[in-house]
């Protein structure tokens, strides 16, 4: 019977040895950045590929709503934009005409000049032959004649040349004119349809970040509306006890401090993982009735996030104590 009460006190006394030596300096409960993200087009609902617990990739299209309606608009944008280009006019045809005549007159100009250049070498020679008295002079006359004859003959085919390439000139700005005011209809049809794209990318149902569904607010079939919540999801791989200090204990807390974080593991055991403080409060707060701190009569205490690497056990609203 001794034996027995002496083994009963044994293990009381070992279990009460096992709790004093687990005295921590805060505690807490665990968080994540929890988003919800919300519909971006109005209508039903045509496939939504998510369930609680699902894991997501940044970036992975998971449903699409309807929005038939918004490629119809856009396909009537796009007629009128066609049909803006039937009245734009080109002034090439118009213009065929007279870039005819004006190559006939360069060529002309060319076949002049080139004659020009023959005789002004055969008024040299003659000049030279009535130098030296072996032809008469009216031969170098009648060749200087022609020689001014050609030159006004010029003048007058690079005038006309002159006329038409003007005349081109004013027939291409007068088309441009009476283009810009078409086009002028044609811009704020491009920045509709460009809108229409952007409304239609946002009619897939696109996740933002990689994490885990927490939640879903929506179901296929059923009709949604811009800013509708869909879903909730959080990156759990990273998870922040968010501990509570004493202002005595507020010296001995710093940024990027590596801390001791302990969670339940059964019955009187704990699982250890390191942490990161990456937040201290500037301003105290009353003590969380849900919080206790090492010292139970601290009425002020001062809030702290410790980032701490989650490998799966760590849950959302799991609690969490802090060895500094």
């Amino acid at each position: 019977m001794k034996r027995s009460y002496f083994s009963l006190f044994l293990l009381i006394s070992l279990a009460a040895c096992k709790d004093g030596d687990q005295e921590f300096d805060a505690s807490g409960v665990f968080e994540a950045d929890e988003v919800v993200i919300s519909s971006e087009a109005v209508g039903k609902i045509l496939r939504f590929e998510i369930e609680e617990g699902s894991s997501l990739k940044a970036g992975q299209v998971i449903g699409s709503v309807d929005c038939k309606n918004l490629s119809l608009q856009k396909a009537q944008v796009e007629a009128s934009i066609d049909a803006l280009g039937q009245k734009t006019n080109d002034a090439a045809p118009q213009t065929q005409i007279l870039r005819e005549q004006l190559t006939t007159q360069q060529r002309q100009i060319a076949t002049q000049r080139e004659q020009l250049r023959i005789l002004e070498r055969e008024r040299k020679r003659l000049d030279n032959l009535v130098k030296a008295e072996a032809v008469p002079a009216k031969q170098l006359d009648d060749v200087e004649g022609q020689i001014d004859i050609l030159k006004k003959q010029i003048e007058t085919t690079e005038s006309q040349l002159a006329v038409v390439t003007q005349q081109i000139k004013s027939q291409q700005q007068q088309v441009s004119i009476q283009n810009r005011g078409v086009l002028s209809e044609r811009k704020p049809l491009e920045e509709r349809i460009a809108q229409f794209d952007d409304q239609l990318q946002r009619c897939n149902i696109t996740n933002p970040i990689e994490g885990t569904v927490l939640v879903k607010y929506a179901a296929a079939d059923e009709m949604t509306a811009t800013g509708k919540p869909l879903y909730k999801i959080a990156n759990l791989s990273t998870l922040t006890l968010r501990a509570y200090i004493t202002g005595d204990q507020l010296s001995k807390v710093k940024l990027n401090q590596s801390v001791k974080v302990f969670v339940d593991n059964g019955k009187d055991d704990y699982k250890e993982v390191s942490g990161t403080v990456i937040w201290i409060a500037s301003k105290a707060e009353f003590t969380p009735k849900t919080i206790q701190t090492k010292d139970e009569r601290a009425n002020l205490v001062y809030a702290t996030k410790i980032k701490v690497k989650n490998d799966g056990y760590l849950k959302i609203g799991m609690y969490g104590e802090v060895k500094l």
